[in-house]
C-alpha cells in the first residue's frame, strides 16, 4: 500500500531488507475534517519502533496495536476511525474527521516488488501500486498490482480485474493521484463489492526559482522543505552556483524565459508546477512571465516587486500582448501579508500563498473562520501523490 512510503522508506527498506516484517497502516480513504490526507503511511518495525503517522498522533496507539495483531495473524484489516464510534474518544480522533485505515504485513514474502518500487522513488520513475482492501472473497484482500507507464506486475486475481484496474491506476497516476477506486468482484465497471487503493507515485512536483538572489536560498528551502523538487535558475554564473543554493537539487545558468520554454517544450512542467520569479529586472522578468503566464498548466506563477514595479510590469507585459485572462494568473507582488521582512520570512510568505492556492484557503486566521479546518475536495479528500 505505501501510500506516503517517502516518509517511511528508509525504515520500512531496512525492515524487508533483513527479512524481518513490518506492520504497515495506510489511510486509504478520508471524511470530514481529518487530520491527514488518503496516502499517509506508518510503519511498526519489529522492534516496536514507529515511523510516520496516520493522524498526527490522534488514532496512532490504536494502529500500532492493529499492526502488531496484523503482523502476528498475517491478516490484513480494514478499519474505520471516527467520533462517530462509540470507541472515538477513548482512540484519541476527536477532530471531527473519519479515517479509513488498510493495515497490512509487509514483507518480502507478502511484498516482493517492494524493492523495485523504492528503486523507481528514489530515481523519481513514476509507479503506482494498487492493492485490494475489500473483496467478497478474503482471498482475494491485500493483494497488488505494480502499475508503470508500460508494464504491469503482479496480479489482483483475474485478468478481468488486472486490465481494468491498470487503465485506471494509469489514468490516476497521470494526474498524480492516490485514491479508492469501486468494482464488482471480478473487476466489472459496473459493480460494487471490491475496493482498490491506487498509491500514485509521480515524481516530485516542481518548484523553478528564478532569480539567484538570497531571497532565493530561503525560498528553495521552503520549497524543498515542502517536497518540491527546487530548480535555481539565473543568466548570471557568478551568482547561479550550488555553494549559494545548498537546498536547491539543481542550478541552472541560463536566460531564465529560454530556460522555461525549453523545460516546457521537453515536457518537464506540468500542472502542480509552481514558477516563483524573484528577479525583479524587467530585462528578466518580463520575457520570462510572457513564457510561463502563456503555459496552460502550472499550478502558481508569482512575482517579486513592489507595487510600482508590479505596476511596470503588467503594462509592459500588456505592449507584449498579454491578455488580461492571462495576467490574472499573476501573483504579484508575490506572497501572503504575513508582515515579514528576512529573506526567511518572506519565504515563508510565499510557501503559504502557494499552499493556500493549492487547497483553497484564504490565508486567514483559523480563529476567524468558521466550519471545517481542512478544505475538502468533493466528498472526501483524494490526495496528490505522495
Amino acid at each position: 500500500m505505501l501510500g506516503g512510503v517517502r516518509d517511511v522508506l528508509g525504515t520500512l527498506s531496512a525492515v524487508w531488507e533483513s527479512g524481518g516484517t513490518a506492520g504497515v497502516g495506510t489511510v486509504v480513504r478520508t471524511f470530514r475534517s481529518a487530520p491527514r490526507p488518503a496516502g499517509a503511511s506508518m510503519v511498526v518495525a519489529p522492534d516496536g519502533t514507529v515511523s510516520g503517522s496516520v493522524s498526527g498522533g490522534c488514532v496512532e496507539g490504536a494502529v500500532y496495536d492493529l499492526a502488531t495483531e496484523v503482523v502476528a495473524t498475517g491478516t490484513p484489516v480494514l478499519q474505520r476511525y471516527g467520533v462517530s464510534d462509540d470507541d472515538a474518544f477513548e482512540v484519541g480522533l476527536t477532530c471531527g474527521g473519519i479515517l479509513d485505515v488498510f493495515v497490512e504485513p509487509v514483507s518480502q514474502k507478502t511484498f516482493p516488488q517492494l524493492g523495485a518500487i523504492r528503486d523507481d522513488i528514489e530515481a523519481q520513475r513514476p509507479v503506482a501500486v494498487a492493492t485490494v482492501i475489500t473483496h467478497p472473497d478474503a482471498q482475494w484482500i491485500g493483494r497488488r498490482l505494480v502499475v508503470h507507464t508500460d508494464e504491469v506486475a503482479g496480479s489482483l486475481g483475474s485478468s478481468r480485474a488486472d486490465a481494468a484496474v491498470t487503465d485506471d491506476a494509469r489514468g490516476l497516476l497521470a494526474a498524480g493521484r492516490s485514491e479508492v477506486l469501486t468494482y464488482g468482484p471480478d473487476g466489472q465497471r459496473r459493480g460494487e463489492g471490491m475496493e482498490v487503493f491506487v498509491s500514485s507515485y509521480a515524481p516530485r512536483p516542481r518548484m523553478l526559482v528564478f532569480g539567484a538572489i538570497d531571497f532565493a536560498a530561503a525560498v528553495a528551502q521552503q520549497g524543498a522543505f515542502l517536497g518540491y523538487r527546487v530548480t535555481v535558475c539565473d543568466a548570471r554564473p557568478v551568482f547561479a552556483t550550488t555553494a549559494r543554493f545548498p537546498t536547491a537539487d539543481e542550478v541552472v545558468v541560463d536566460w531564465p524565459h529560454r530556460y522555461l520554454a525549453a523545460q516546457a517544450e521537453a515536457g518537464a512542467i506540468d500542472a502542480r508546477t509552481v514558477v516563483c520569479v524573484l528577479t525583479h529586472d524587467p530585462k528578466f522578468d518580463v520575457p520570462l512571465l510572457e513564457v510561463a503566464l502563456r503555459l496552460p498548466d502550472i499550478a502558481y506563477i508569482g512575482a517579486m516587486g513592489s507595487r510600482r514595479t508590479h505596476e511596470d510590469r503588467l503594462a509592459r507585459l500588456r505592449e507584449a500582448g498579454l491578455t488580461e485572462e492571462e495576467l490574472a494568473r499573476l501573483s504579484s507582488p508575490i506572497g501572503l501579508d504575513l508582515g515579514g521582512r528576512t529573506p526567511e520570512e518572506t519565504a515563508v510568505s510565499i510557501a503559504a500563498e502557494i499552499i493556500a492556492k493549492r487547497w483553497g484557503g484564504e490565508g486567514r486566521p483559523l480563529a476567524e473562520t468558521g466550519g471545517r479546518i481542512h478544505h475538502e475536495l468533493g466528498e472526501h479528500e483524494s490526495a496528490p501523490a505522495s
